[in-house]
């Protein structure tokens, strides 16, 4: 099914942008791939320092004791959804002591989420890959479906860009529990064709259409999981460079963690306050805290009946949404039925470690700083914390925007506003370079007239002068009233130049957001074909302390 490279175009150009650059990136993220010093007090380790990767191999290697349990789970997993063998080879050499896991994740968007999911899955492999070459050990990709995630309206959803370049919504309809159980218990019913036949009726034809729908009719079909579909789809888009998916919300590795749900339960918010100094030193280097959780916040959920309810402590007790439990009972229950628990925010990267012997996580920018409050957690939980390497950050063009970008030099972020500032800069480029000045000068002339003629003006009638100051105002505007219609008039004359524009900004900032948060990995699948990911391996650099503009 997968396209083979040759039919993906070659990449025609590629161009590094500072991510300082843009509005949406947070200091912190330069900051820590740039400026590490600065920041080293949040994080456990270097990613560009070869010998923080020794001692993180060296660390985390010992750390994870259930290998065999993790690896069974694992198997079992890739089994039922067919992932490829090199999937399956790559689970198996976690079995080895020596082993470690380069670890990314996402919840399960609907048709593989936002392009950055692709990316953390490329970059998660071309790490373990660097590792494995460097370092001399086996290095695993690991991709953590967020299965135990809850908030069914953020994943249930597909952006793409129709034939005409407008934005075009693709969702789900609403499942049996969906919004109170957990993503990974909710399951597909015939709803779903309607959904794959809406965005076919959206797409705009390619060469690769046809390729795309059957892989998502393969994968979302009635009777699937939501997780398990979003896990298939990674399965058979990276599956065979290695790539292991992982379902977090399996069952049979609840126990191997249920002494962390306990332990959390035994010392009540202290995790809460263990995030909430680290954002306090956070404040004081300069970063804002990526979370401020509440006092009486639990890091776990309990799911009781398919519903999923955040645990909070009350006096000695703990509640669950309306239900009131005493601490020794809600201590008792973790421990016989884990399977009823599941980590927040703050928790998750503790289980997820304990799972995996993760020698590095590959994160998105909030998911940096939310690891940045997270040191203590680890040590409070007897964790090792893994290095933190930022994923790839791209936009990816077609060649009509890669030309235009060359023709008019335009910045890639001066392209976000929704205005047409950024056109009109653009249109006035165009004009004849001395119509500027010429104006310049028109303005500057009868002003330096006005100006002799105003004291003359004053023997006369000294209350004249300030008329002609009105009159300089008004002239300014007359003349400034004709530089807007030449303007409109460049704008009438040009329109391939505005349509270009319009296009690309479409492309590029879809209603004002970047293209990598908005559109889906299905819209770029039907553009470039199913064997993208396997393009990306190619083409995008490790070195993500930069984002990347690329002409495929």
């Amino acid at each position: 099914m997968a396209s083979p490279p040759e039919t993906l175009a070659a990449v025609a150009a590629r161009e590094a942008v500072d991510l300082r650059r843009f509005s949406w990136i947070r200091p912190l993220v330069t900051a820590h791939a740039r400026d590490y010093d600065r920041v080293a007090a949040l994080f456990s380790g270097n990613p560009s320092d070869h010998s923080a990767w020794r001692s993180t191999i060296a660390r985390v290697s010992p750390g994870a004791p259930h290998r065999d349990a993790v690896a069974d789970a694992l198997a079992a997993q890739l089994t039922r959804r067919q992932a490829p063998p090199a999937a399956h080879a790559g689970a198996a050499l976690l079995r080895q002591p020596a082993s470690v896991a380069i670890v990314t994740g996402q919840q399960a968007g609907l048709f593989g989420g936002p392009l950055y999911t692709l990316l953390k899955a490329v970059t998660s492999i071309q790490l373990a890959r660097k590792v494995t070459r460097e370092h001399g050990v086996p290095a695993v990709p690991v991709f953590w479906v967020d299965a135990e995630d809850h908030d069914w309206n953020e994943i249930r959803t597909a952006q793409i860009l129709d034939a005409s370049f407008s934005v075009v919504d693709v969702s789900l309809g609403p499942l049996p529990g969906a919004g109170s159980e957990p993503v990974g218990r909710l399951v597909l019913d015939d709803s779903v064709e309607t959904t794959i036949a809406a965005l076919q009726t959206h797409l705009a034809p390619s060469d690769f259409t046809a390729d795309v729908i059957d892989l998502l009719r393969r994968r979302y079909r009635a009777g699937t999981g939501v997780g398990a579909a979003f896990a298939g789809l990674l399965d058979d888009l990276l599956g065979a460079e290695g790539l292991v998916v992982f379902e977090s919300d399996d069952a049979a590795l609840k126990p191997l963690v249920a002494d962390l749900f306990v332990r959390e339960l035994d010392q009540p918010c202290k995790t809460t306050k263990l995030a909430r100094d680290a954002g306090a030193l956070m404040t004081s280097l300069g970063h804002a805290p990526q979370v401020e959780p509440a006092d009486d916040s639990v890091a776990l959920f309990h799911v009781n009946q398919g519903v999923r309810r955040s645990v909070r402590r009350l006096g000695e007790a703990f509640t669950t949404g309306d239900s009131t439990r005493s601490a020794d009972d809600l201590k008792a229950e973790a421990q016989a039925h884990p399977e009823r628990f599941s980590p927040n925010v703050l928790l998750r990267p503790i289980v997820q470690d304990r799972l995996f012997p993760t020698a590095c996580y590959v994160a998105g920018p909030s998911e940096l700083a939310y690891q940045a409050q997270l040191g203590g957690i680890y040590r409070e939980f007897g964790v090792e914390p893994p290095l933190l390497y930022s994923r790839a950050s791209a936009t990816i063009v077609d060649s009509a925007a890669g030309r235009f970008f060359e023709r008019s030099g335009m910045p890639l972020e001066s392209l976000q506003a929704q205005d047409e500032s950024a056109l009109n800069k653009l249109l006035e480029s165009q004009l004849p370079p001395g119509l500027d000045r010429a104006i310049g000068e028109s303005d500057a002339a009868f002003a330096d007239r006005l100006a002799a003629l105003k004291p003359l003006v004053a023997v006369i009638d000294p209350t004249l002068g300030g008329a002609v100051d009105t009159t300089v105002d008004k002239m300014r505007d007359t003349l400034k009233t004709l530089q807007n219609k030449i303007i409109h008039a460049a704008k009438r004359k040009d329109e391939t130049l505005r349509r270009q524009f319009t296009r690309t900004r479409a492309l590029t900032f879809p209603a004002g957001t970047p293209q990598e948060r908005a559109l889906s990995v299905v819209f770029f699948l039907n553009r470039y074909g199913v064997g993208l990911g396997h393009r990306l391996l190619e083409v995008l650099p490790l070195e993500t302390d930069q984002h990347y503009l690329l002409t495929l």
